[in-house]
């Protein structure tokens, strides 16, 4: 089957001028919105610097705090988190839609096979016919004003978006674990000094219970130091129903099963609180992976004003088509029962009661809104970093004064002890004296977490050792795999 050549020269001299024309797209070209950037971080004075070589954070940042526990657990968030999974499917969605909207760049080619019979009367009798076709029919739209090239941009810029969403959603994963983590050893950790403090007041008990035997203190402080002993007791338990909790909350981050999960206690836990390379506020632009979500998002949200506007013109379509029909089966595919057809079609919409307008205004407005939603996340992010800076210096200043003062607290209670033991003071003024070494110790606890738990969240703001330049270019995302 073939198409006489003085057509197919008509054809391709018609098309050439419409080709050329579809260089051109309507609609803006994207350009990078911007957003207010501060020279430094307000926060950093004083700031502890980290080692000269280290210029930017690890991808596998988690290790800083050596905590083998912790690296395994990072390590299984990657491979069975079902919210990464689910994330991962829905970047190679967007994929799928970049690569659906190409195929809009090539021409539609069908086939068609189909035998009919029919009857009806004539005016001698009834007679039936029977015919055979094949066919095959090529259509294609050329691209006049860049609709397919906007969609095809809009949908990469919004396939790039979802990557980056990845990432995002995988760092604030991996801290989750971390805060988590950390939250957990916190519980070990005062569940050991409560423990200890139990001890402690066991021996107290046995002191007073011994004194109270020759006659040198009264019943009464017998009772108040048996009194503080089961209140430390039913305290210490306690921290048992928060350490279930964070030990099912890190079993969904695994993906596994809270009830199959586990994590053993430890002896002690004192992991260092690093310092982090903080770089320049303008870096954050290219480190975290939520402004790259953002500004993909924007980017998308520009290509589709293009595609918005393009509706308000013509659009051309060439078609072609070529086959055989016979009513026999015995010459079909022959030169006389060739049939073909050739010739472009141009459509324009004459009226839609403002439907073109009403969507091109649409797309204007949610660019503004990706626009200023880029702009949100990049001060949040500033807030973000100059919060988590600004507690890690406090909280440390808090914890050097914290340290002195469990050492005084300690020391308080030798004392004071010695000071019961020679009869000088009540027991109530022993209780006095533990109950404060023991807040105080507690307190100095809860500051380490809380000095992780900043540490943790300064790398997230940081970006987690990510960088713009990880996230997936066009052609990646747009390449079929």
């Amino acid at each position: 089957m073939k198409l006489p050549l003085k057509h197919i020269k008509r054809i391709t001299l018609a098309a050439a001028p419409l080709v050329l024309l579809s260089a051109c797209a309507v609609g803006p070209d994207y350009v990078r919105p911007s957003a207010e950037t501060p020279p430094a971080f307000k926060e950093q004075a004083g700031w502890k610097i980290a080692q000269p070589a280290d210029t930017a954070i690890p991808t596998k940042w988690w290790e800083i705090y050596n905590d083998p526990v912790l690296n395994a657990l990072e390590e299984q968030v990657t491979i069975s988190n079902q919210s990464l999974i689910q994330a991962e499917a829905q970047y190679r969605q967007a994929r799928a839609l970049v690569q659906s909207a190409q195929a809009s760049y090539f021409p539609t080619l069908t086939g068609s096979v189909s035998n009919s019979r029919a009857g009806g009367p004539s005016s001698t009798s009834r007679t039936t016919t029977t015919t055979d076709s094949l066919s095959v029919n090529a259509s294609w739209e050329p691209d006049l004003w860049g609709h397919v090239r906007r969609t095809v941009e809009a949908n990469a810029s919004s396939a790039q978006a979802s990557a980056a969403e990845l990432q995002a959603l995988r760092l604030s994963t991996q801290a989750q674990l971390a805060q988590d983590y950390f939250q957990l050893r916190d519980q070990d950790a005062n569940r050991q000094l409560y423990d200890k403090t139990v001890i402690d007041y066991k021996k107290s008990l046995e002191l007073t219970q011994n004194q109270y035997k020759s006659g040198i203190v009264p019943k009464e402080n017998v009772v108040l130091a048996d009194t503080q002993l089961k209140q430390t007791e039913a305290q210490a338990i306690d921290f048992d129903v928060a350490r279930a909790q964070m030990e099912h909350a890190i079993a969904l981050l695994v993906g596994k099963p809270a009830s199959t999960f586990s994590i053993a206690a430890v002896d002690k836990f004192d992991p260092p609180v690093p310092a982090l390379p903080l770089g320049l506020p303008s870096a954050l632009l290219e480190r975290r992976p939520d402004i790259a979500n953002a500004e993909r998002l924007v980017a998308s949200a520009n290509a589709q004003i293009g595609v918005a506007k393009s509706a308000y013109f013509p659009s051309l379509t060439l078609a072609a088509s070529g086959g055989y029909e016979s009513s026999g089966l015995a010459h079909w595919i022959s030169l006389p029962n060739r049939l073909w057809s050739v010739g472009p079609s141009l459509a324009e919409t004459l009226f839609d009661g403002g439907l073109r307008e009403a969507n091109t205004k649409q797309a204007i407005a949610s660019y503004d809104a990706s626009v200023a939603n880029y702009r949100n996340i990049v001060l949040t992010s500033f807030q973000e970093v100059e919060d988590n800076v600004a507690a890690l210096r406090i909280y440390e200043q808090e914890a050097r004064k914290q340290e002195q003062a469990v050492a005084l607290s300690r020391r308080s209670v030798e004392l004071t002890i010695n000071q019961y033991k020679a009869g000088i003071i009540s027991y109530l003024d022993v209780i006095t004296v533990e109950t404060t070494a023991l807040t105080n110790e507690r307190t100095y606890v809860e500051l380490l977490n809380k000095r992780l738990a900043a540490n943790v969240l300064l790398v997230k703001a940081l970006g987690g050792g990510w960088d713009v330049a990880q996230l997936p270019d066009v052609k990646t995302v747009s390449k079929n795999d």
